[in-house]
């Protein structure tokens, strides 16, 4: 995402360049957060810290609980175009596969912001209850993708439960990872996944229902 300019130059603080797009508002909040707890920092914290208006952050975030999850409806929308450009010949399972891994690739410098941000949605109770909302929006892009695939309506069984499953294997794999300092989130996501497909492909097999010929 580019930077967008600030509007409100009164509202910066003396001697610092005011934070302007979703990522680096996300990492000022999460260091405040862990700093400070999250219940004790407000959003005239945050703001304060970025150099910027409450006003302005709202622009970028709708409240405080959105904060950690950074520009996650980008995010997903490329997850969603990942899985529309998979070529066909490729399995349901590796299809997911293969986006899983694109949703999780993070750039070695965000890895630590990235720690903190499970550490808190993962942990935090206001942030646990708000993390529905995203797991939702996540589930949807998977069940969209497999409704298509195995040609059954999106709020089948099938492929609801097939979202389901993959967000508890995603959620199993940061919880190893956030155990030690010394784990790569990739690695163990991989490994779940492939456990997990070896419970699914057989199964998938015998699900599909090809599109009707016109």
């Amino acid at each position: 995402m580019n930077p967008v300019r600030v509007d409100q130059p009164g509202a910066t603080r003396s001697g610092r360049q005011p934070s302007t797009t979703r990522a680096e508002l996300s990492h000022i909040a999460l260091q405040l957060f862990i700093e400070r707890g999250f219940d004790e920092t407000t959003v005239d914290d945050i703001a304060a810290a970025a150099g910027i208006g409450r006003r302005t952050l709202f622009r970028y975030f709708a409240s405080k609980n959105d904060l950690p999850w950074g520009d996650f409806d980008g995010i997903l929308a490329t997850m969603r175009e990942f899985l529309r450009n998979v070529p066909r010949e490729r399995s349901l399972v590796d299809a997911l596969h293969g986006a899983v891994i694109e949703f999780n690739r993070f750039p070695a410098e965000e890895s630590p912001f990235h720690r903190e941000r499970m550490e808190l949605l993962l942990n935090v109770p206001a942030l646990v209850a708000h993390s529905t909302l995203r797991y939702a929006s996540w589930r949807q892009v998977v069940a969209e993708y497999a409704a298509e695939r195995l040609g059954l309506p999106e709020d089948s069984l099938e492929p609801q439960a097939i979202a389901w499953t993959y967000l508890g294997v995603c959620l199993s794999a940061y919880e190893q990872w956030l155990r030690r300092d010394d784990a790569e989130l990739l690695p163990l996501l991989d490994a779940s996944l492939r456990m997990l497909e070896g419970l699914l492909a057989p199964q998938l097999a015998s699900t599909v229902h090809p599109p009707e010929q016109s």
